[in-house]
């Protein structure tokens, strides 16, 4: 036979779309063509796998090799076709049974001396084969990852002898079950480190109850980074969909697995000079950025105005979509981004406007107003609660030190109860409630409505904001155990943007 035809998997956003690999031997002077919009690693292929085979102890065919990718319009990049190529050959030339790679996928880098290499964005891989009713090959480094996913055969190999014994059936690999990983409690900063500060500590717990967006602003040193970082020791660990999603994204990134926190929600803080790029993803071959690496986790933007001001107004869209579509001129990809943004500023440039221990430097009110206005009106309005976190007077931190603050596992005990209440009622978090769910959920009294009707005159509040404050108000009412929103659960909501209050 000089015709064969296997089968890999290519990496397209999320998704991992079919690849036929197929393979002609024709007569004629020697050459090894890779046809099918192969991208430079692709064509390197050719030289990791006529090394492969000689040094396996294989025949490398001295005919005209032909390997076409199919659909030839969809984009091949990086390593992960070298296994499907390999073996591709080998059953064209006979040196492997006609049959022998029916009802498998196979991916896997090979080294020039045979051995398999693990690849990136195995998991969407071992995803889409599964639900294809597939077999799997792979690089044994690749198991972990690829384990997660149940109903799939998975058959690990360390060499391209292993999986050609294999697949002649003189030596079977046994298939791998899949890995059942239970949830590891995450080692995260507590909230009894954090000394006084009773509204921010209470804004970041109704934050994390309903997954609602938080800005932060005080002076240096009041706590802001330290309440932003124990965020994630009260949320809920990951459920197993959420799960598979957060790890397929760190796969497609080319980040490393870790089985101990997978169910740890991520916890992502790019620097403040991270380009747009970094942060929604990009380039030639569009990789997730930022806000992807967080999704079903928490964004942290410490220092909030001193990101290009373009940089920031790319979150608009994934903050209210959970989704970020990157197009180029050749491809687009869409990745999920569905994340939790907390935020933190100074109030000026110095960072001690307001501060009553510490008088400003050299801003005046003016100077202190344009660096706030760096963050724009329609960002703001995307972001729930706001608040002011002031600094502490040395009384106070020093009867902090006396006094035992709520730990992070009895503030998540809360917050869990709250969130299941809310998935029971209707089915999402409250920062997720869509215009019928706040009709049906956040019924207002006749009291309510006029202290809100007054909020928004005063505050000159959007439609979108006017939203947001019943969704945080339907969360503190969740987390006193209410079936309904009452006015003192409103009030609480409307003093959560009381920075709308300072806004020019």
């Amino acid at each position: 036979m000089s015709f064969a035809t296997t089968y890999c998997r290519a990496a397209l956003g999320i998704d991992a779309p079919l690849v036929s690999v197929e393979t002609h031997l024709a007569n004629g002077l020697p050459a090894f063509n890779i046809v099918g919009l192969p991208e430079k690693a692709v064509q390197e292929s050719r030289d990791r796998v006529r090394s492969a085979l000689l040094n396996s102890g294989f025949e490398f065919p001295a005919r005209r090799i032909t390997v076409n990718l199919a659909p030839a319009d969809l984009p091949k990049q990086g390593s992960r076709f070298d296994l499907a190529i390999a073996v591709g050959i080998l059953v064209a030339g006979g040196q492997l049974p006609d049959d022998a790679a029916a009802g498998y996928e196979m991916v896997g880098e090979l080294s020039l001396a045979g051995a398999l290499r693990e690849v990136t964005g195995v998991l969407p891989l071992a995803l889409a084969s599964r639900n294809a009713g597939a077999r799997l090959l792979l690089p044994a480094g690749n198991l972990a990852e690829a384990g997660l996913v149940d109903g799939i055969e998975l058959y690990p190999a360390e060499h391209l002898l292993g999986v050609s014994a294999h697949l002649a059936g003189e030596q079977r690999i046994m298939p791998a079950s899949g890995v059942h990983l239970g949830v590891t409690p995450a080692d995260c900063p507590d909230l009894r480190d954090v000394h006084g500060q009773a509204l921010a500590r209470r804004a970041l717990e109704v934050a994390a109850a309903g997954r609602h967006n938080l800005l932060m602003m005080g002076p240096p040193g009041s706590g802001k980074s330290m309440l932003a970082n124990r965020l994630p020791g009260i949320l809920p660990p990951l459920d197993d969909d959420e799960a598979l999603a957060t790890a397929a994204l760190r796969s497609i990134a080319g980040l490393a697995f870790d089985p101990a926190g997978w169910r740890t929600r991520p916890f992502r803080a790019p620097h403040h000079t991270a380009s747009g790029v970094a942060l929604v993803g990009g380039g030639g071959t569009p990789k997730p950025g930022e806000i992807s690496l967080a999704h079903n986790g928490v964004l942290f933007l410490d220092e909030l105005p001193e990101f290009d001001p373009r940089v920031l107004e790319v979150l608009r869209e994934p903050l209210e979509s959970g989704r970020i579509l990157i197009s180029r001129a050749a491809r687009q990809a869409e990745f999920p981004a569905d994340f939790q943004l907390i935020a933190a500023m100074n109030p000026c440039p110095c960072g001690h406007a307001g501060d009553a221990e510490r008088a400003c430097a050299d801003c005046s009110p003016e100077r202190a107003a344009r660096y706030q206005r760096r963050i724009s009106g329609p960002l703001r309005d995307r972001i729930d609660i706001q608040i002011e976190v002031p600094a502490l007077p040395h009384v106070e931190l020093l009867g902090g030190i006396r006094r035992h603050a709520a730990d992070s596992a009895s503030v998540g005990a809360r917050v869990m109860a709250a969130r299941t209440r809310q998935v029971e009622r209707q089915g999402v978090v409250n920062a997720r409630l869509q215009a019928d769910g706040l009709q049906r959920h956040c019924a207002l009294s006749r009291e309510g409505e006029r202290l809100l009707a007054d909020a928004i005159d005063r505050l000159g509040l959007s439609a979108r904001a006017f939203h947001r404050i019943l969704r945080v108000a339907r969360t503190v009412a969740d987390l006193d155990g209410a079936s309904t929103v009452a006015d003192v659960h409103l009030s609480e909501a409307i003093a959560y943007r009381r920075l709308d209050r300072g806004r020019t």
